[in-house]
């Protein structure tokens, strides 16, 4: 009888393969593009670029503004294999299969891992266009039952209990701050809430997660951090903060998708430079 592991173990061994033989690199970092910010793979020197679609079981991506692909190669001195675009919960996939990219990061012998989102923010401080640097999360969806480490756990790989108390590691936040500071660029510190969506948050959720000490809301990330933990991958978070959450409306306040993706596009050269000055370093 064939096991849950086993299964895994097969799956992952096979998306392994296929990206073993159609690259040239062994990536050290990983580094997750979400909405808006996938013109950052662009600048990937020499890339070997594998379509979503050439990896067995990897989840496929169906929103706008996420390319679905793999973009592996040369960034600032550093070898990084870069997912250009996610999948979501939201989309209908199961957290194992929103996480599977991780796993298999972890198994091409990936340690340190860059997430990077598209938030809407909560703090009253933030504006859009603003970058935030995640010190912690509230995994709303998580606590609601849906973790990805749900079933059975593979002690090769983790604890069944992993600790989360620094799941954003405290001398990768450092160096980002550090290099923030030295390219004169203003970085927030703040707590991610992650939600399901796909629906914006009403005013009322806002005011709730304002109230509960969050900064930032989106709808990807957190799950992939866990996964990444639980396998001590070191992690390293950034939010893009692409819209003004409305947490008191007027007739005419709206949020769409699409003023995410612009103010996603305009942010790139900031967070680019960022990601240029932690590079090296790592």
């Amino acid at each position: 009888m064939i096991s849950m592991t086993d299964t895994t173990d097969i799956t992952l061994a096979t998306a392994v393969s296929a990206i073993r033989e159609q690259t040239q690199y062994t990536p050290l970092i990983g580094l997750v593009l979400g909405s808006g910010l996938s013109g950052l793979a662009d600048a990937v020197e020499n890339p070997d670029i594998i379509p979503y679609a050439d990896i067995p079981h990897w989840p496929a991506s169906t929103v706008v503004g996420h390319s679905g692909r793999l973009v592996i190669g040369q960034l600032e001195g550093q070898t990084v294999l870069v997912q250009q675009g996610r999948a979501h919960f939201y989309e209908g996939y199961t957290p194992a299969q929103v996480v599977f990219p991780v796993r298999v990061m972890h198994a091409l012998g990936i340690q340190t891992l860059i997430v990077t989102n598209a938030a809407g923010g909560i703090n009253r401080n933030f504006s859009p266009g603003d970058l935030m640097l995640i010190k912690d999360h509230l995994n709303f969806v998580g606590i609601a039952g849906n973790n990805p480490l749900r079933g059975p756990n593979d002690e090769r790989i983790g604890p069944r209990f992993p600790d989360m108390t620094q799941a954003y590691d405290p001398a990768l936040r450092k160096l980002a701050l550090e290099t923030a500071v030295a390219q004169g660029l203003t970085l927030h510190e703040g707590v991610y809430a992650y939600v399901a969506g796909p629906s914006f948050e009403t005013p009322a959720e806002l005011r709730f997660l304002h109230a509960v000490g969050a900064d930032a809301v989106g709808m990807s990330t957190v799950p992939s951090v866990i996964v990444a933990r639980h396998a001590g991958m070191r992690v390293l978070g950034i939010s893009s903060i692409t819209n003004k959450a409305i947490l008191d409306p007027t007739p005419e306040a709206v949020v769409s998708h699409e003023e995410v993706l612009e103010t996603g596009r305009l942010i790139v050269p900031r967070l680019t430079q960022l990601l240029y000055g932690i590079l090296p370093q790592l």
